[in-house]
């Protein structure tokens, strides 16, 4: 019995024009604008909040790589220190070109260091 009741509504629905199914009642309590109007606003409401969930993702990516570049930044290797007692006396002339060898190879490696960060510095687009 309730199959044949299921049927039989199922029936009626699929009989029923779509202008019938799609009109609202006269007297209806639900006001068809309002109605749209609320399928809107859920609707911009949904594309904030995914709008959110991106900006909050590429917020964690420059997060991650600024992290990723200061930990390269510590990886690198310093300059190797002599000691004192394994430095030989040389004259001013060579202590001076020696600090501008080290000076110039310091400026150079900078250099390509510092096109790889302007690099990872770019803005997003």
């Amino acid at each position: 019995m309730t199959v044949v009741c299921a049927l039989l509504a199922v029936a009626a629905l699929a009989v029923a024009s779509p202008t019938e199914v799609q009109s609202w009642p006269p007297g209806a309590s639900v006001d068809p604008h309002r109605h749209q109007a609320d399928q809107h606003r859920q609707e911009m409401q949904r594309l904030r909040a995914r709008a959110d969930q991106r900006e909050a993702f590429a917020r964690q990516l420059q997060l991650e790589t600024r992290l990723n570049r200061l930990e390269l930044e510590a990886a690198r290797r310093p300059e190797p220190v002599q000691s004192p007692a394994d430095r030989r006396l040389r004259s001013p002339a060579e202590e001076r070109a020696l600090r501008e060898a080290a000076a110039q190879r310091r400026r150079a490696t900078t250099a390509d260091v510092t096109q790889i960060d302007a690099w990872l510095d770019r803005p997003a687009r």
